[in-house]
């Protein structure tokens, strides 16, 4: 298990710099989307957003969806998925009434770059009685916005960010 984390920013750092990072690199198996999720779970508790929040469990579950998407639909023999966290704080240079909440930024990268889920705004809901195809709807749904990203052309990413601060710490 390859892990880093970055300490925060120093205080006078560009504002718009992110704060914080958490990387890992997990394998392509069900038990690594389950340990994806457990330990954004307790990055974000460590970074200040308990584990009973709203905030912290809203982006537990989206680390899950995008993490068994990885593994359902991206999964290559021998070859892992990388989960990256990044925490952008609040903007404090501006007025409390215009101040952008934290924000999370949730990357999911795996080893198939070829097989990307459809466009944002483009998702169809499952039939009725399907039992899976709901993963992105439900990211679509809870994140303020999503997408994807193909770096090099052996992966791609898929991410998503949340405001934290539209949950009560």
């Amino acid at each position: 298990m390859n892990s880093e984390i970055a300490h925060p920013a120093p205080a006078d750092a560009e504002h718009t710099a992110p704060t914080r990072h958490f990387t890992i690199r997990l394998s392509a198996t069900p038990r690594g989307a389950r340990l994806a999720r457990h330990l954004a779970a307790e990055q974000l508790d460590t970074w200040g957003w308990p584990y009973a929040t709203d905030a912290n469990g809203t982006a537990a579950l989206l680390v899950g969806e995008l993490a068994a998407n990885a593994v359902r639909h991206g999964r290559e023999r021998g070859r892992d998925f990388r989960l990256r966290l990044t925490l952008y704080p609040a903007d404090a240079t501006r007025r409390s009434d215009m101040r952008r909440p934290d924000t999370l930024r949730i990357e999911v990268t795996d080893a198939r770059p070829g097989d990307r889920p459809p466009a944002a705004g483009s998702l169809r809901p499952p039939a009725p009685d399907a039992e899976s195809g709901r993963g992105l709807l439900l990211v679509e749904a809870l994140s303020t916005h999503w997408g994807t990203t193909g770096g090099d052309p052996y992966t791609k990413t898929v991410w998503c960010e949340v405001a934290l601060g539209a949950y009560c710490r």
